[in-house]
């Protein structure tokens, strides 16, 4: 006989974190079952809601994941939400398609890396998720360089997901960042380059 009490708990700690943190269905409408593991040349790993600096995440991170070898991935970075408003206005930080496995260097980049930026006093939630493809895409999105933020706001996952018939995410991660000295700088690069 199924003990069905064991089995509600024997939900992942990926889908009850998304669904905690109200990335579902704020986000994505159905949690990823597995982690993708991020870490950060500062030494930092993202792990579920964990605290980071905007300082500790400035630089593109080293992403990977189960993949399997003859399969294509997206991944996607968007910082997803302010913890204490709830805006729902998603901003692209990075999106790469056509991924090889998880060789993420040999995927096709859209959106280049940028790290963090929150509004002092924000508290954002930045969000890691990998789809599988059903084959090798054609994506008609603009082309984003990591010294611009022209193009990177109001972006929506699901609505990229549907449009690009890539069904659930199989695999997330996320974490949450306030404002320290490194945003300014950011903010500085991005803007000198979109004016």
């Amino acid at each position: 006989m199924i003990n069905l009490l064991a089995l509600a708990d024997d939900v992942s700690p990926v889908i009850r974190a998304f669904e905690e943190y109200n990335i579902v269905p704020d986000v994505i409408p159905r949690a990823p079952p597995c982690l993708v593991k991020v870490k950060y040349p500062s030494g930092v790993e993202v792990y579920l809601g964990k605290e980071l600096t905007p300082t500790q995440v400035k630089d593109e991170p080293f992403v990977t994941w189960n993949a399997k070898s003859d399969s294509y991935y997206v991944l996607v970075m968007v910082d997803a939400t302010n913890i204490e408003n709830r805006i729902k206005r998603e901003v692209q930080h990075w999106l790469v398609g056509n991924i090889p496995g998880n060789n993420v260097t040999s995927g096709e980049t859209i959106s280049e890396y940028i790290g963090s930026a929150p509004l002092p006093r924000d508290r954002n939630i930045y969000v890691f998720l990998v789809y599988q493809q059903p084959e090798i895409l054609i994506f008609d999105e603009p082309r984003i360089s990591n010294s611009s933020i022209a193009n990177r706001d109001w972006f929506f996952v699901k609505h990229f997901a549907t449009k690009y018939g890539l069904g659930d995410p199989v695999n997330g991660n996320f974490y949450v960042a306030q404002y320290d000295d490194y945003v300014p700088i950011l903010h500085e690069l991005v803007n000198q380059n979109d004016n």
